[in-house]
């Protein structure tokens, strides 16, 4: 019986945080949140990144 909660309770807790680090990730936008904006050559441009993006990434706009 504890162990049917304790397995329940750390199902959900991975669901609720899987669910808030994608929505955390969605707001960020398309290519701001992608692991390989670095080096993509996909459609990804300069107006994509945010300003703070920009700053990190030293350009200018």
């Amino acid at each position: 019986m504890a162990a049917s909660i304790i397995i329940g309770i750390v199902i959900f807790g991975y669901a609720g945080w899987t669910i808030y680090r994608h929505v955390q990730k969605s707001k960020e936008g398309k290519c701001a949140a992608c692991e390989l904006k670095k080096n993509c050559q996909s459609g990804c441009d300069l107006t994509s990144i945010n300003p703070k993006e920009k700053q990190n990434l030293n350009l200018h706009s």
